[in-house]
Parts: C-alpha cells; structure tokens; sequence
C-alpha cells in the first residue's frame, strides 16, 4: 500500500487565518450596489403613516348585592352540613330502594338495553329468557330485579315482562315508573 493515513496538523494561527479569510470572502459577495433597496425604503416611510385606534372605554364595574335573605341561595344545598337535617322537613313515607339488597346483574344496564328473547317453563315454574348488550342470555322471573332503576320484575308473560322502577321524584323522594320488556323476534 503506498498511501498512508496523514494526519495533517497545521499551526493554529494559520487555522485561524484561513478561516478569518473563508469569513471575508463570503462577507464580500453579499455587498455590492443598495441603492434600490435604500430607494425602496425610503418611498415605504413616505407613503405609510401608521395610525394606532385609542384604547376602547369600557364602563365601570357595577357591583350587584344580593338582597333576597329571606329566600333560600340557589347556590347553597337543600342539605344543612352542620345540623345534618334537611332545610325543608317533609315526611318521604312513600317507596325507596332496598339500600342493603345485593344487586343483581341485569341491573348494570339500562332497560331500553335488555331484550326479551325466550319464555321457559317447567313444570309450574315460568322464566323470561333475557339477553344483555354483551350477548349473556339471563333467566328472570317475577321478584328478580333489571335495569339501573332499581327494576323489580312484577309479571312474566308469553310475550312480555312488566317491570316496576323507582326513579327519584327530585324532592328526596322516590315514585314507582311502569315499564315492559316485549318479546323480540332477532
């Protein structure tokens, strides 16, 4: 082999010299005759007088007191934190939700999600065959819970199930709602 890595190790003053005279040619090419963009900037600042809009005037604050102290704020709770009693007392003897009952599965879905796909009997027993949204085929019958209502399955019939909910009356309280379950041809 006849060529040999070098390695070539130049002063550092020349270095810099070199690269000083790199620097000065590549400053030089960008000089030369301005005269029409000196033209143009001149003609710019005669035809454009800026002019900046005042700042708009906006009215001052007007505060605003509330003065209704004897009507209950709209933005407090019906719910006295510190006695722990309702604000307004008011006997709610009517239906409520089993608050200790174990909670069945048909009950994590809303009722309008359920079908009703099949009617099994045996003997004197009736089960309503009932198909969630993910495809599970349940076995109900009367006393069974559905849906997110606190659904309770009152009647299985040939073609349909009567459920009765309880859905909050937005007073603390709680009314009975009919619903059905029809049977589906899918």
């Amino acid at each position: 082999m006849l060529y040999k890595n070098y390695k070539f190790n130049l002063p550092r003053t020349i270095k810099r010299s070199l690269f000083a005279a790199g620097a000065l040619t590549a400053l030089t090419a960008c000089g030369g005759d301005m005269s029409d963009l000196d033209r143009f900037i001149a003609e710019t600042k005669t035809k454009h007088h800026g002019r900046v809009d005042p700042l708009p005037e906006f009215p001052p604050y007007e505060t605003f007191v509330y003065s209704a102290d004897v009507y209950r704020d709209p933005f407090r709770s019906q719910t006295d934190i510190s006695s722990g009693t309702v604000a307004q007392q008011q006997d709610y003897s009517g239906p409520r939700p089993e608050a200790t009952r174990r909670r069945e599965p048909l009950e994590g879905y809303p009722i309008d999600a359920l079908k009703m796909v099949g009617l099994l009997q045996q003997r004197s027993q009736t089960w309503a065959l009932v198909r969630d949204p993910d495809g599970t085929i349940h076995r109900v019958q009367p006393g069974n819970f559905a849906g997110q209502n606190h659904g309770k399955i009152t009647a299985v019939t040939e073609n349909r199930i009567d459920i009765t909910e309880l859905v909050p009356d937005g007073l603390s309280g709680w009314v009975n709602r009919e619903a059905q379950l029809a049977m589906t041809e899918d």
